[in-house]
């Protein structure tokens, strides 16, 4: 039986070695960076979700205060990370203070290491309660966030050091390299997984029409519109569809962009008959602590959130990633995977179901980014980002397998509305014809898998997402898009293919077998 280079070195850290091999090789680069860089250089160290950021900094902490007369400050942007930043550097032997709304701060003098949130410091230092006269270094943990900017004035002559799994800015405008000297990479995704330090992801992509989508001011789909389109009854279905293809009775993580949506989500899980429970910013601290545990302890459980488990949650036993929206953001695309990379004795893989797109636009999980080139080149990299437009000219509708399979005798389902509009009007013809000869494609394999017409209706009733991807790619073709347009159009369609099977069974049956079908 082969051992995994985690397992082995599990084993060291059960012994009393707190670190693995990679996490040792970090910190002597980041060690090195600040022997022969001045005072106030600031580094920026890229590690994945799941790679033990928190162990290097806190082994870090430690390490810097045995060795200089300093104290060190470490910052986070939520309260959540506050408190679990403390517990580790404590497990790390270092007697640490958390700075919070609360904290009385008469006992500072006692403390060389300090742990706060972004706004909270900010309001500290502005009020002139915090001595920060002594600061070596300072550590930003989820450097991409822009909020920690804000703060760089008070500590011209301490060493910054910033960690996070994607060295790119939450903003466009507030590029890193503005604020960071050089950048560290880290261990990669496949060198992690490759040595059992991390699960592998299986994706399973679902084309969706996102459109109806607007982007907001900060770069990324707005609440509003993403609650329009997640919380249709259409893909309510899908996501329930999807779950029962890919996911079915694994410990489910759903991420979704909205509330409103994720209780609708809820809804239709619960409505199904499956564990679920829903999580959002709005719940006591007692509410989540309770949820959380539920979700740990209940084998098949399916929580669906809104942004709060993308940083600072860890459980290893989620065995599925559903992203039920989509996102602009690599960052918080790599956040929500990287929920389900833990790893556990018998969970070497983890599965991925993408409602959003975002498979298309960024690629696979931990497909080997150059982050140095992003760090440098951010405006590159995000440029070169497919836009939502292009992503769904590419796309082709995949039927799910349990229908594909009532459609076994077609060897090819699939049907090129843009090829055939393009050839209509080379060849001098009406737009009109692309739709007929798509409902005597789809009525051909209807018939083909008949023994009556009866059988060839009830088929044809299963492929109402087939044919609403024919009408929008038509649409587009054709550049008319009215909501009421189009749905004419997807009605339309329905009772012209009705129609055209019940006219036509008897000649397409005998042109497809040579016979004609039993009376």
């Amino acid at each position: 039986m082969s051992v995994t280079k985690a397992e082995l070195e599990l084993e060291e850290r059960a012994e009393g070695k707190s670190l693995y091999s990679y996490q040792k090789g970090a910190i002597d680069k980041i060690f090195t960076a600040f022997e022969e860089s001045p005072e106030d250089y600031h580094l920026l160290y890229q590690l994945p979700t799941g790679g033990g950021k928190t162990v290097i900094f806190s082994e870090i902490v430690r390490q810097y205060l045995k060795h200089h007369k300093k104290k060190v400050l470490v910052l986070t942007h939520r309260i959540e990370l506050c408190k679990q930043t403390s517990n580790m550097l404590t497990e790390f032997g270092v007697h640490n203070k958390v700075v919070d709304s609360k904290a009385d701060l008469s006992d500072q003098a006692d403390f060389s290491c300090f742990v706060a949130m972004v706004e909270t410091l900010n309001n500290r230092l502005n009020d002139d309660k915090l001595d920060i006269s002594d600061i070596g270094l300072v550590i930003i943990d989820e450097a991409h966030y822009n909020s920690f900017t804000k703060l760089f004035k008070f500590f011209s002559k301490s060493f910054i050091l910033g960690v996070t799994a994607t060295p790119l800015s939450s903003s466009i405008e507030l590029p890193m390299t503005d604020n960071y000297d050089e950048l560290i990479v880290g261990e990669s995704i496949e060198s992690l997984i490759e040595n059992g330090f991390l699960a592998r992801a299986e994706m399973f992509t679902y084309n969706v029409g996102l459109t109806s989508l607007v982007v907001g001011a900060n770069g990324d789909y707005t609440v509003k519109s993403s609650e329009d389109l997640y919380t249709d009854n259409d893909m309510l279905s899908k996501l329930l569809q999807a779950y029962e293809e890919r996911a079915k009775g694994k410990k489910t993580l759903i991420f979704n962009n909205g509330i409103t949506t994720s209780l609708h989500v809820y809804d239709t899980f619960r409505r199904a008959g499956y564990p679920v429970a829903h999580l959002d910013n709005t719940n006591t601290k007692k509410e989540r602590s309770m949820i959380l545990k539920w979700f740990k302890n209940t084998p098949g459980a399916v929580l669906t959130s809104v942004s709060i488990l993308t940083t600072g949650f860890d459980e290893p036993t989620v065995e599925s990633i559903i992203l039920n929206r989509a996102t602009k953001s690599l960052t918080l695309y790599y956040q929500m995977i990287g929920r389900g990379s833990r790893i556990l004795k018998d969970k070497k893989t983890f599965s991925v179901i993408d409602l959003g797109n975002n498979f298309h636009r960024f690629g696979p999980w931990g497909d080997g980014l150059d982050w140095q080139r992003i760090f440098k080149s951010p405006t590159y990299y995000l440029d070169s980002i497919l836009t939502d437009d292009e992503l769904e000219s590419n796309f082709r509708y995949e039927m799910p397998d349990a229908l594909r399979a009532e459609f076994a005798k077609s060897e090819d389902v699939h049907f090129d509305i843009q090829k055939t509009y393009v050839d209509s009007i080379r060849n001098g013809e009406s737009s009109k014809v692309v739709l007929e000869r798509s409902i005597e494609q789809h009525a051909k394999i209807c018939i083909e898998n008949s023994e009556d017409v009866y059988d060839a209706l009830a088929l044809a009733k299963q492929l109402g997402d087939d044919i609403d991807f024919r009408i929008q790619r038509y649409t587009k073709c054709i550049s008319k898009s009215t909501y009421n347009f189009v749905d004419w159009l997807k009605g339309d369609y329905r009772k012209k293919l009705n129609s055209y099977l019940r006219s036509n069974f008897d000649e397409v049956f005998e042109q497809i077998h040579g016979f004609p079908p039993e009376d």
